[in-house]
């Protein structure tokens, strides 16, 4: 059974028009919360970086693998192969419905060497300090970029501090992040190493 992105579905439904604008919101918040469902039943038979590409792929982000240069974004083209073979080592949640409700994906994880929040309308602060938690991502973390999360505040970015093996972080168009020159101070004290480029007005 092949199933549909959310991007495919939104062509698909979008192409009928017998939903009012205000009925299709309630429709797409509740479809996003579905993509975002933990299932740990499936983490626990395909492995967490599989159940982590499948997550991130139905939410409309994409994936790299180890050894390879080029991002998966179809979630029907997922490579297949033995358990554990395909480790995820980047993430680019550009345009994707990832919320905080499906992190618990990332747990499990500890190849992921960088991450892309851009235009994630639901990346917010609790996101980031979830994150920041997870030990596997403290250890493997060195290139993030947030940018235009409207959720996103300086709390958020300042939980950054624990990933100590981050070394790059691009921080642009984040309305909510008011305290740059505090926020910047306390990053880099924490993590001397860390190059950081904003473009925060």
């Amino acid at each position: 059974m092949r199933l549909l992105s959310k991007a495919a579905l939104q062509r698909a439904l979008s192409s009928q028009k017998t939903l009012s604008v205000e009925g299709r919101r309630p429709f797409w918040g509740w479809l996003n919360a579905v993509f975002n469902k933990v299932d740990y039943e499936r983490i626990k038979a395909v492995g967490p970086d599989r159940a982590a590409a499948e997550w991130l792929t139905r939410c409309g982000a994409k994936v790299r693998f180890q050894g390879f240069d080029r991002w998966q974004h179809d979630y029907n083209g997922l490579p297949t192969g033995p358990l554990g073979r395909y480790k995820i080592q980047g993430i680019d949640a550009t345009d994707s419905c990832i919320m905080y409700k499906g992190f618990d994906h990332l747990d499990g994880l500890q190849h992921v060497e960088e991450i892309k929040f851009n235009k994630s309308m639901y990346i917010e602060d609790a996101c980031l300090e979830r994150i920041s938690t997870i030990e596997n991502l403290q250890a493997s973390l060195y290139k993030m970029e947030v940018v235009s999360c409207g959720n996103v505040t300086d709390r958020g970015i300042i939980a950054l501090h624990k990933l100590r093996s981050l070394e790059h972080l691009y921080l642009s168009d984040l309305p909510g992040v008011v305290e740059k020159e505090k926020t910047v101070e306390r990053l880099q004290t924490a993590l001397p190493g860390l190059n950081i480029e904003l473009d925060l007005d």
